[in-house]
This record gives C-alpha cells, structure tokens and sequence, in this order.
C-alpha cells in the first residue's frame, strides 16, 4: 500500500512540474513588444533596421551671415596633379637695383629723401658742393668763347687758302687749332652733363644727385657734411616691382623642366594669394656640388609683396591636367568624412513673414518678419590632391551647376551645426 502511494505521488509531482514548464516557456516567449496594432515586435527585430542618413542643414538669420564672414562661390579648375614640387628664393636681377654715386669729390649740403621712401628716375635726392664745380665750369666757358674765335679765324684763312692768298701752311695750323679746342669743348661739355650742371646758366658749387632708376630707397650711407669721394656709393635703389626666383630642381626632375613652363607659389603670410611666374631660364650645371640645378623664373610683383632673398616652396607645372578644386578652408571634417556647405537655392536673403498676422481682440492685424535667413546644406565631398592652398574635390551626392558653394566660413557653420543638433537641430 505504501509502495503505491510512493508511485502515485510521484506521478503527480510529474505533471506539476510539467505543467510549471510549460507555463514558464510561454511567458518567455511572448515577452516582446506589443504595439496598439496588435502586432509583436522583439528586441531582435529592431536591431536589424537601419536609420537613413539625415541630410544636415543650418539655417543662419542675416546678422550671423554677416558676423561669419561667410564667402560663396564655386570650383575653380587648377592644375594639381602633374606638378613638381621645389624650393628656392626670390631674387632681384642686376638691372633693377642701383648704387647712387658721384664722379668728383665734394661735401655733402642737402639730402631730401629718407629711408624706404619712393623716388622717381631723375628726381633729385641730394646735393654736393665743391669749388671743382666752379673751376670746370669757368673752364667750359673760356673754351666756348675760345672756340667761337677760332671757328671764324679758320674759315676766313681757308677762303684766303683757296684763293691761294695765304700759304697752306698758315691755314693748317689755324685748323689745327680750331679742332683741339673744339674736342676740349666736347670734352667739357660732357663733363658737365655727367655732374648735372648746365654751362649755360650762372657759375654755381653746388651740384645735384640724381636717382637712376626708380624704386624705393633701402640704404643711405651719407649725412649733412660728409666728404664723398667720386665712385664710392651714397645711396642704395632697389626696384622690386620684377622680381625671378631662383628655383633649385634635382636630377630626377630636371628633364621634365622647360623654358615657358609657368611657376606658381602662394604667399601664406599675405592672405594665401598665388604668384605666377615663366621659366626663362635653366641651368646647366649643378649648384654647389648638389644633385640639383638652378632654374630661373620671371614673376609679377606689381603689388610689390615680395622683397628680394624670400624663401618659397613652388610649383613647377608640366602638365595641363586641370581639375576641380576648392580652397582648403571650405572642407571640413566630421565623423570620419568629408563635407562642404551650399547655399540652397531660393533661400538667400529670404524674408520670414506671418502672411496672416496675428488677430487681437481689438480686430488689428500685427504683421510680423524674423528678417533674412541663409539656409546651407551640407554635401559629402571625397578630397584628392591638394597643392597651394586648394584641394581636388569630388562630389558624392548632386548639386546644381551654379550652386553657390561656401568657399570661406565653413568652419562656422559646422560649429552652428553641432550646437543646434546637440539641442535638437535643423535637419530634414
């Protein structure tokens, strides 16, 4: 009896444990997500799905446009992919610089000109006195009237020659005569002409220095007073208007280089502006026991940024492979890819206006504008090479062809971008 007991309970214990199971297994099964739908949804299901990539857009009222500096634009075709890049300094040719001097001692009376300052060709930047300048000029003077005289006395005793009046012997001296003094005439005359004194007028020490070329005045070596020996430099005239660099280009390149071949470099501390420039020259042998040779260069310097004896890292083009580039400062860098910013299209300067105002309990209407908005898309971008101070950009996703791009202040924006998505953005 016990022994049945035993079994039947044991039985019973069987199917309340089964039953404890089953009930067990159906809770966990059921234990998802149940919408008003009546559908279920479980944590796996939504782990599979994939949000789409919000398109970023901020929209920047006309006072932030203004304070950003914003610059729009759009491609600029460059040249940066068949390029050698080198070094070398800016340099000024021979023709273009000058040292002021004189051909007779004297002392120095004025000095009208100072230090960096322009002067013209001819313009007078200092006088010098002597008592030298007096005597050649009293000298210039006697000969003139010296020469006058035996002018007359020759061509009367060549009428008496000729008519055979007086001998050939009295006629050739006179001419002798005549011919000395005109050679020292011509002599003083140019003397005169060299020291910038006229012969014609009153005897006067005093003589003026005159600059030979234009340019700016870089040294001067002389003061009130100063005793100047002929030859020895007073002043010192540099032109730096044409300018060439000297550029040093090693053995691998050297027969890719050609004379007409253009030069291009950017100035970083002048607001990144490109110079250009033309080989006119290429040397043929190498600088200084080195594997690389000079290559001479004309540039403009029109707006006189450069100064001799500048050191650049330029670029020698010898190709003509062009392609889309974008200044350095209109990509920028978020999430591990790159972007730039348009202005979309029927956004500028747009005004914001309740069309229907606002109705107030005395019946008026108040009509109300938040002023000009600037609404900017930000566009994926795959940079390639860059090279002074712009990049080579593709697009990634279309924009219009004369889409504005934001060539300056992207960098503005981006941060506008993060501050406004980190309170909830603007985003489409």
């Amino acid at each position: 009896m016990k022994k049945s007991n035993i079994i039947y309970a044991s039985i019973v214990g069987a199917i309340i444990l089964a039953i404890i199971l089953y009930f067990s297994l159906r809770h966990t099964e059921g234990d998802g997500h149940e919408h008003a739908d009546g559908e279920t949804h479980t944590e796996e299901s939504h782990s599979d799905e994939k949000e789409p990539t919000a398109i970023k857009e901020v929209e920047l009222n006309e006072a932030q446009f203004k304070a950003s500096s914003i610059e729009l634009g759009t491609f600029s075709d460059k040249n940066l992919s068949e390029v050698i890049n080198v070094n070398g300094y800016t340099k000024l040719p021979p023709q273009n610089q000058a040292d002021v001097s004189v051909y007779t001692s004297g002392i120095v009376k004025t000095i009208t000109i100072s230090e960096g300052q322009y002067v013209s060709k001819g313009q007078t930047i200092a006088t010098i006195e002597s008592p030298e300048f007096t005597k050649l000029q009293e000298a210039y003077l006697t000969s003139k009237s010296n020469l006058e005289f035996l002018k007359l006395e020759f061509e009367r005793q060549k009428t008496l020659s000729d008519e055979e009046v007086n001998s050939k012997k009295t006629f050739q001296k006179t001419k002798a005569e005549y011919e000395i003094e005109r050679s020292r005439f011509n002599s003083l005359q140019k003397q005169l002409n060299t020291l910038n004194i006229s012969g014609n007028g009153n005897a006067t020490a005093t003589v003026p220095v005159l600059a030979p070329i234009s340019g700016n005045l870089t040294e001067i070596y002389i003061k009130i007073g100063s005793n100047v020996e002929a030859g020895k430099p007073l002043m010192n005239i540099v032109d730096n208007s044409k300018m060439h660099v000297d550029l040093l280009v090693y053995e691998k390149d050297l027969f890719k280089v050609k004379i007409g071949q253009t030069v291009r470099f950017v100035l970083v501390n002048q607001d990144n502006s490109e110079v250009k420039g033309k080989i006119f020259s290429v040397g043929k042998s190498f600088e200084n026991d080195t594997k690389s040779v000079a290559v001479h260069a004309d540039i403009s310097n029109n707006q006189q940024k450069l100064i001799p004896g500048m050191y650049v890292n330029a670029l020698i083009d010898v190709g003509s492979n062009n392609v889309k580039a974008l200044p350095n400062e209109a990509i920028i860098k978020a999430d591990g890819r790159e972007f730039i910013f348009v202005l979309e299209e029927g956004h500028k300067e747009e005004a914001h206006d309740e069309k229907d105002g606002h109705n107030h309990e005395d019946g008026h209407e108040h009509e109300e504008a938040e002023g000009k908005t600037f609404h900017f898309q930000r566009i994926e971008v795959k940079s390639g090479t860059t090279q002074l101070g712009y990049t080579q950009v593709t697009l990634l996703q279309k924009i219009d062809a004369n889409a504005k791009i934001v060539l300056k202040g992207a960098y503005y924006i981006q941060s506008h971008l993060i501050k406004n998505e980190g309170g909830g953005g603007h985003e489409h």
